[in-house]
């Protein structure tokens, strides 16, 4: 991964220029200079990890329903392109296996737990990141604390990072961790230089999010941070390289 600048971490791909957590929005991503890629995971009725934001597909597709209630076959009829713009009709939500093939292997994939549905996605996670060579550049992240444990305990190697708001003591609350971080994901409005510079001094790597105001994105690659997850790649690769 590339430690020595802030990753350009495109949120849900380029969800500004495309309909989000789709293959063409991680490949407009990439294109667009992204050092990484954000992505959200729910399991379907058939056991498969899907990538999609919401537990349901009533927003992003033209169709509704839960997607644990759905097969794999289902929730591939489902145009995932038309409620963006007319342009991206035809996009499917993707596996995350899809999502696997279609990036390589450097590029680092912030993957979001959302939901564990009672424990059954943690293995099936574990096994797919294992058998797609993918422990070096995946970071799993969540809200949800305890399941980024029981992740942990499955797979020593496996990069976790706590999603949060706002704490008290950032360095504090991830150094209590029961199972040991390699990132903290705060919003970026909660967190402060002096946080950023604590956090990266006790070793942890900082990906703040959502930036997508020119001004917030200079403000935190002065603070130092590790990331930024934005919606806007583009924009924050011209910030970063000056083109």
């Amino acid at each position: 991964m590339n430690t020595k600048r802030t990753m350009n971490i495109g949120h849900r791909g380029a969800a500004s220029e495309a309909p989000e957590n789709t293959l063409i929005a991680f490949q407009k991503a990439l294109e667009q200079g992204a050092d990484g890629l954000e992505l959200d995971i729910h399991l379907t009725a058939d056991g498969e990890i899907v990538v999609c934001h919401d537990s349901t597909v009533n927003r992003t597709t033209d169709g509704t329903g839960a997607i644990r209630s759905m097969t794999v076959a289902e929730l591939k009829q489902l145009d995932a392109g038309i409620r963006f713009d007319e342009s991206f009709r035809g996009e499917r939500i993707p596996l995350l296996s899809e999502v696997f093939e279609l990036v390589p292997k450097h590029i680092m994939i912030n993957i979001e737990l959302k939901n564990t549905y009672d424990g059954a996605v943690e293995g099936k996670l574990v096994d797919l990141i294992r058998s797609s060579d993918r422990l070096d550049s995946v970071v799993v992240s969540s809200f949800r604390h305890q399941c980024l444990a029981r992740l942990k305990a499955l797979e020593p190697d496996l990069k976790i990072g706590i999603l949060y708001d706002e704490l008290y003591s950032h360095r504090g609350y991830a150094d209590l961790s029961p199972a040991p971080l390699y990132s903290v994901h705060p919003h970026f409005r909660y967190i402060q230089a002096e946080d950023i510079r604590d956090l990266r001094e006790g070793g942890y790597e900082v990906y703040v999010y959502t930036v997508n105001n020119e001004d917030d994105m200079r403000k935190m690659i002065e603070a130092g941070v590790s990331g930024i997850i934005t919606d806007c790649p583009a924009k924050l690769q011209k910030l970063l390289t000056g083109k």
